[in-house]
């Protein structure tokens, strides 16, 4: 099977940094598309940003300019270096990837368990 485990949530305050890691393990043939998520208490989980294979980046609105999304394909590993942090960034983030577990299956979306993220104000 496949796990995807986040690692860097903390508490930060308002305009500090902070770097979520996830690593995904498993029986991996190939990982399509990586992204974090994050939900807010009493929220909906929402996109924060997304990155292709070939590296290609999405971002939600509110963390452009802010956040960067990178990832090391070697690793199987995905980054999120947060600057700026506003308590409104406040929210458990979530690690999303679509794996392929064999050349001849379609990938499947995993998530990981997720990181808290508290920005002080």
């Amino acid at each position: 099977q496949v796990q995807l485990v986040e690692s860097g949530g903390g508490v930060v305050q308002a305009g500090g940094s902070l770097r979520l890691s996830c690593a995904a393990s498993g029986s991996i043939n190939r990982i399509n598309a990586m992204g974090w998520y994050r939900q807010a208490p009493g929220k909906q989980r929402d996109l924060v940003a997304t990155i292709t294979r070939g590296g290609t980046t999405n971002y939600e609105d509110s963390v452009k300019g802010r956040f960067t999304i990178s990832r090391d394909n070697a690793k199987n590993m995905v980054y999120l270096q947060m600057n700026s942090l506003k308590p409104e960034d406040t929210a458990e983030y979530y690690c999303n990837a679509n794996i392929r577990g064999s050349p001849w299956t379609a990938g499947i979306d995993y998530w990981g368990k997720g990181t808290l993220v508290t920005v002080s104000s």
